[in-house]
């Protein structure tokens, strides 16, 4: 009897030794495999992109699928420019299509489409690191709250909290990064920037930011291109430092599950 494969079919599951003579299907018009999380990324930027940073695949022990938003430009994502939604949501039906198990993105302002996008796939997406500020509270002392470092203090609106989930925007304090020369130069695509200065002023941020505020518990590193300087960031504050890639890892290990071997 021949199988049917079915188009609407994901496959889950590791391949392992003894596998190979298993059935497996793979749906119609996916030829990609081998990777969990498909990534969004923006349009015409043009600046050093380090390991650590989303759309840089060292940041990466695990294969992720990156795909551009065509016409998704800073200056519009930003501003969480509502005429955005459809390109978005077509990219992300795309990535879909091809085989994805979870859609994330590089860039937290992409968060402004969060629960639109969400509707309209069929499998679990999370834009913005600012998905994890609910999940961060929880973990937190009643009166503690979050420490947000963010690419544009401007584009942290009621409306990006709301599509992200976060229904108490209190319990965010946030720093705006935008004046940084660092930051100005991926703001208005330079080109390059100075790493070490960059690094330096961050870090100099994150403290100036727990010392103003020392009922924060946690960091959150709201920009995508922040994540290279997590780990001196947490060095100088001594608090857990969420990003993007603390998101896109937790997402990865729910979508692509290996079993355990070991002893017992």
């Amino acid at each position: 009897m021949a199988i049917q494969p079915d188009n609407k079919f994901i496959e889950y599951g590791y391949l392992g030794k003894g596998d190979d003579n298993k059935i497996i299907q793979q749906r119609k018009g996916q030829y990609i495999s081998g990777y969990s999380v498909a990534i969004l990324y923006l349009d015409g930027c043009w600046y050093p992109i380090l390991p650590g940073n989303v759309a840089n695949l060292c940041t990466y022990d695990f294969p992720v699928r990156l795909e551009v938003v065509q016409n998704c430009t800073q200056e519009r994502i930003h501003v969480g420019d509502p005429t955005l939604v459809d390109d978005i949501i077509k990219t992300a039906k795309k990535l879909e299509a091809e085989g994805a198990r979870a859609i994330c993105a590089a860039c937290g302002f992409f968060g402004n489409f969060q629960d639109k996008v969400a509707a309209a796939v069929d499998i679990p997406v999370f834009l913005s690191s600012m998905v994890q500020v609910p999940w961060i509270k929880t973990g937190l002392k009643p009166n503690q709250k979050v420490g947000v470092l963010t690419a544009d203090g401007a584009g942290i609106t009621p409306n990006l909290f709301k599509s992200c989930g976060i229904d108490d925007p209190s319990i965010c304090v946030v720093k705006d990064l935008r004046k940084l020369p660092g930051m100005v130069a991926i703001v208005e695509k330079e080109g390059v920037f100075d790493n070490e200065a960059f690094r330096r002023d961050v870090v100099k941020a994150a403290v100036e930011l727990v010392e103003e505020n020392p009922d924060i518990g946690a960091i959150l590193l709201e920009c995508s291109d922040l994540p290279p300087y997590a780990s001196d960031i947490q060095r100088a504050v001594k608090l857990p430092v969420y990003d993007f890639i603390t998101m896109i890892k937790w997402v990865h290990h729910a979508t692509a599950q290996r079993p355990y071997y070991g002893f017992i």
